[in-house]
């Protein structure tokens, strides 16, 4: 039987590299996603379609990854089979509007996606959505080879467009909450892409491994600040942690603010996680930073880079009345940039 399934892509309002170091985090769903039509095959061969290449590809499911784009969904259809979700290979079609390489989960929304796919196919209503979402974090980890938290695949299959997820990364326990009614957070890409498979994104991975070996905790983000600051740790690895410690923090102070409608409050704290992400866990690029300070030049409450760094996109928090003039100066002086959608 045919199965057919959607995910949307996500933003992350705020909270980087903190969901594989014990973080809460606040990601959004967007109203951009990927759709997959499944139909299960009797032998092992993998046929995929996307709308985003030219040529189809034909691949066997026990390939191991290659580099190529087909490897996530190919990593899908082997998590899928040790699901029993099918029995051999499939025939997917796939459907996408996110951007490649812009920082806004467009690998799990593809991998959850072709997972539930595979459960509408097989007809069973497990495994749940949640975990989808293990399932879609191991296609990542363990196939992929990209040592990513959990946030965005709970985000991809869980979360719906204009609400955020306060999830707590380390119990997997999550409150859904409104987004503002008279701000919009912008999303904008800078027009810089970037792989979380080019090695960055497992650098600061191995540098957080270090501090918590350090520390001796799992859980850098629940360490003290102070405690950081003052430790005799390796400087570039203290400034991987004391990032993982504040952006912990300014998270949980961007849900009670978003849950007291104080907007401003919002903003400084964007602002404030762009400042660390910059300086202390340096993943940004001279040209996502010019577009941040441009952003908040041009009337933006806050900005700041979102998703794994090193290119992709900004997400900025704008007042709905003024928003087409905001766009419009800041894609003026940024013609590479390209608006997304909001969120």
């Amino acid at each position: 039987m045919r199965g057919t399934a959607s995910a949307p892509g996500r933003v992350n309002l705020i909270g980087e590299h903190i969901d594989y170091n014990g973080g809460t985090v606040l990601p959004a769903a967007l109203s951009v996603g990927v759709t997959v039509e499944l139909e299960p095959r009797d032998d092992d061969r993998v046929l995929l379609v996307a709308d985003q290449y030219d040529d189809p590809v034909e691949r066997l499911i026990s390939e191991e990854a290659s580099g190529d784009w087909s490897d996530p969904s190919v990593g899908a259809l082997r998590e899928a089979r040790a699901l029993g979700l099918i029995n051999a290979g499939a025939s997917l079609t796939i459907r996408s509007n996110i951007p490649q390489g812009a920082g806004l989960s467009s690998s799990a929304a593809l991998t959850v996606a072709i997972l539930k796919a595979a459960r509408a196919a097989g007809g069973v209503g497990r495994p749940d959505d949640q975990e989808i979402a293990l399932a879609a974090r191991r296609v990542e980890n363990d196939y992929l080879g990209v040592p990513c938290g959990i946030m965005d695949q709970f985000a991809v299959a869980i979360a719906k467009p204009g609400m955020a997820m306060a999830l707590d990364t380390k119990s997997l326990q999550y409150d859904l909450l409104d987004l503002p009614q008279d701000h919009t957070f912008v999303v904008i890409h800078s027009g810089v892409s970037r792989k979380l498979t080019d090695g960055r994104y497992k650098t600061r991975k191995i540098e957080c491994d270090q501090a918590k070996a350090y520390f001796g905790t799992d859980d850098l983000c629940h360490l003290d600040p102070d405690a950081v600051r003052s430790s005799d740790l390796d400087a570039t690895i203290r400034k991987r942690a004391l990032h993982c410690a504040t952006e912990h923090r300014r998270v949980l102070a961007t849900v009670e603010a978003l849950k007291a409608k104080d907007t401003a409050g919002v903003g400084d704290l964007m602002n404030a996680s762009h400042v660390s992400m910059r300086d202390d866990f340096e993943m940004s690029l001279e040209p996502i930073d010019a577009l941040v300070d441009d952003a908040m030049s041009a009337g933006a409450l806050g900005a700041r880079l979102t998703g794994g760094g090193f290119g992709g996109c900004i997400t900025a928090l704008v007042a709905n009345e003024g928003k087409d003039d905001w766009l419009y100066e800041l894609l003026r002086l940024h013609p590479r940039a390209k608006f997304i959608c909001g969120a």
